[in-house]
């Protein structure tokens, strides 16, 4: 089967499965107390400045909920795109650990916008309504969209104006800047947001996500939270040496690079078709698509890929750092025979 599903369906990059064999060697501190956690730190602050703390755990959901609780209480709200991974695909880990409200904002194109949550912060200093602390983002979007380094600035600016926080999922945060042209900290530090999930699993690792926290005055209990969270990994050397590898030698870019290649190289193809309708701009490494229901199951007996919307069967098309072009060409031109016989 070739799997369009998802980039988690996709294997560890080799030079990251060499880092881990590296760091499988001896013995070294536990609970991140080792010189290679060390290095990887001193990594993250090489791209985001020596002031910014760093914070590894196991997976996008542990970095997502318990970053968003860092910077909120229980009374609180967070608002977010109503498609947002917090939202639909976390099931209630955020409000459970964060204890917070999530006010979900229609969106067309899975970026919500400053006036939109502008509008949702209402009865600020009612003690009988949630109070509205954090805006979050993800980047690239759930639709495979990316904010530009503008569309955050605007969305910080309101989160300023009314003391609140900018929170980025960065679980596709490598596509983003690969599409954008930009560093990390242009979109990030640079565009005002306060505290980061940087993803790495979606990108070519086994396992395993950090918690980037630009505004240091949320990361001083984190500590605490992440080991109440369950996310403090004893052999931390093996989180660790895979963002090593990661970041050097630009694989991060590497990876991100060929899947959001991949990607554009299925939406032209299918672009062809026309019975298929291409639903979303591609900016990552995802392509949303309309496609004949009637042709659907035939096209899964053979491809992995998920219908994301069950009323307008829109599908989506994920690409990874190893999908080929084979597999590309593959897909298309079955669906194209597939809609042919329609």
């Amino acid at each position: 089967m070739k799997a369009f599903a998802s980039d988690n369906y996709s294997g560890v990059h080799p030079e990251i499965m060499d880092a881990l064999n590296h760091a499988n060697t001896g013995h070294t501190g536990s609970y991140g107390a080792d010189e290679i956690t060390a290095r990887t730190i001193k990594k993250f602050k090489a791209l985001f400045g020596d002031e910014v703390e760093v914070f590894f755990v196991y997976n996008g959901t542990g970095a997502n909920v318990l970053g968003l609780t860092a910077a909120t209480q229980s009374y609180n709200a967070i608002i977010c795109s109503e498609l947002a991974h917090i939202n639909v695909d976390e099931s209630t880990a955020p409000e459970k650990f964060s204890g917070c409200k999530l006010i979900g904002i229609p969106t067309t194109n899975g970026k919500i916008y400053a006036d939109q949550v502008e509008n949702r912060i209402q009865r600020l200093g009612d003690q009988h309504h949630p109070q509205a602390k954090v805006i979050s983002i993800s980047q690239s979007t759930e639709y495979s969209t990316v904010y530009t380094a503008e569309e955050v600035k605007a969305l910080s600016a309101v989160a300023k104006k009314y003391n609140m926080y900018l929170h980025m999922d960065g679980a596709r945060i490598s596509n983003a800047a690969v599409s954008l042209g930009q560093d990390f900290k242009t979109f990030t530090k640079d565009a005002g947001v306060d505290v980061l999930s940087f993803g790495g699993t979606k990108n070519g690792m086994m396992f395993g996500e950090a918690v980037v926290f630009f505004s240091t005055e949320l990361s001083k209990q984190f500590a605490y939270i992440r080991k109440q969270g369950m996310q403090l990994h004893s052999k931390m050397r093996f989180i660790s040496a895979q963002f090593e590898a990661l970041l050097s030698n630009d694989l991060w870019k590497r990876n991100a690079t060929h899947a959001n290649q991949m990607a554009k190289r299925l939406e032209q193809a299918l672009r062809e078709v026309p019975q298929i309708k291409i639903t979303q701009v591609v900016d990552g490494n995802g392509v949303f698509t309309i496609i004949p229901k009637e042709i659907t199951e035939a096209l899964q007996q053979e491809f992995y890929f998920y219908v994301w919307n069950d009323r307008t069967y829109e599908c989506r098309l994920m690409c990874s750092f190893d999908t080929t072009e084979k597999e590309v060409d593959e897909f298309a031109e079955k669906a194209k025979a597939l809609c042919s016989a329609l």
